[in-house]
């Protein structure tokens, strides 16, 4: 389908959204706690199912390459004052890409120093970094161990199916090299690697995927459903059969059944807790306030990256770091909509059950051409699925335990 541009689209729910009546009625925004930096906007390979390249938004063509130093050093400086204007001690700053590692060692030096001096010794920062691993060596090694940045990788299971998807420009796999570098973060003790990313590939089987990861011993596993909404919903999916839903069951099972915890799967945790009551700390389900902002690499503010998968301009916002510190961010109708809870939901939402657990899904992946962000996820059913199965899982869990009691 033609992608549309947000010069021909007609307004969309919640950009018309009334942020002054939602002040007046006693809400307040939510301060930022993590700041994702897209510090090089260009990558080494081509996945074909990637957000930033390869779906509606295309402005990654005229963003620079590289987070130019003087940026570097404003956006630092705007953290800084955005943490010590909410009081905060600690922020959580993400390096982000296309490919982050593809600035450099001497520039990604930078980066860090820079972002540490503004902001310590009074606000601490945590740092941690998204990429594809494959330019991981040595030299990379000493710098996060210097400034304690945690690697998050990407990886999509066995070699058959990540190299499906993850490949090189020319076609050629990655696997080997996502190993290689996954393995090398393994050498320094065990205190690099983040985790795992994994995109949910319904051609994969879910118990060998699974397995497949733990292999790497990761503290953590994130399984990230495709992008996809209603005008372009993701690879397999059915309105009729919670495909994805069943897939994620599996995996499931196989975690919530081993005899000892093999590692974290953060949707499963999240789930789990709210099932239980707690808040949720992810925007991906539940209610809790999105409390992070992304800078692109000419200092311009944008919301949550994912949503390029929407259409063109989705993330956009008229805000600059080197005109406008973060808090103006919060008054916007598109942020405030991913803070406001249960007021962001649809009817159809808001008269579910399971609201308060699913929280209408993942922000991006509700979009409908006409309508903006007021609508189910269109995973609405495989999420339903997953939560009760988890729900009946934990409450027999719960259940016997008492019964020993």
């Amino acid at each position: 389908m033609a992608r549309s541009t947000k010069s021909e689209r007609l307004p969309e729910w919640p950009e018309d959204m009334d942020v002054d009546g939602l002040l007046g009625k006693g809400w307040r925004p939510t301060p930022f706690r993590e700041f994702i930096l897209k510090i090089h906007s260009r990558c080494n390979l081509a996945c074909d199912y990637c957000y930033m390249y390869e779906m509606a938004d295309q402005g990654w063509r005229s963003q620079p390459r590289r987070m130019a130093r003087a940026t570097v050093d404003r956006v630092a400086e705007r953290i800084a004052e955005h943490a010590r204007v909410h009081g905060r001690d600690h922020v959580d700053i993400v390096l982000h890409g296309g490919e982050p590692l593809l600035v450099g060692l001497d520039h990604l030096r930078y980066v860090a120093e820079s972002l540490r001096k503004a902001c310590e010794p009074d606000v601490r920062v945590a740092l941690r970094m998204q990429t594809n691993g494959v330019l991981i060596d040595r030299h990379y090694l000493d710098l996060f161990e210097e400034f304690g940045i945690r690697v998050g990788v990407s990886i999509d299971g066995a070699r058959e199916d990540h190299d499906r998807h993850r490949t090189r420009a020319n076609g050629r796999g990655t696997h080997a090299e996502v190993q290689a570098g996954i393995e090398r973060l393994n050498t320094r003790n065990g205190q690099l690697l983040a985790g795992l990313l994994t995109t949910v590939d319904l051609e994969s089987d879910p118990v060998a995927t699974f397995e497949h990861l733990i292999g790497y011993d990761p503290p953590g596993i994130d399984f990230l459903l495709p992008h996809g909404h209603w005008d372009e919903p993701p690879p397999g999916w059915s309105p009729t059969e919670p495909r994805y839903g069943r897939w994620m069951a599996a995996v499931f099972d196989r975690w919530y059944g081993a005899p000892e915890r093999e590692t974290n799967v953060r949707m499963f945790n999240e789930i789990i807790r709210l099932l239980l009551g707690s808040p949720s700390r992810t925007e991906s389900i539940g209610l809790s306030p999105a409390a992070l902002v992304v800078v692109e690499t000419d200092g311009s503010i944008e919301q949550v990256d994912s949503l390029k998968s929407a259409f063109e301009g989705a993330a956009h916002t008229p805000l600059h770091t080197f005109t406008h510190p973060f808090e103006d961010a919060l008054y916007l109708p598109s942020v405030a909509a991913r803070q406001i809870g249960a007021r962001a939901l649809s009817p159809t939402c808001a008269a579910c059950p399971l609201a308060k657990v699913c929280g209408g899904g993942l922000y991006p992946h509700r979009y409908r051409s006409g309508h903006g962000f007021l609508n189910p996820s269109v995973y609405c059913a495989d999420l339903y699925h997953l939560i009760t199965h988890i729900h009946r899982t934990v409450a027999a869990d719960v259940a016997r335990i008492r019964k020993e009691l």
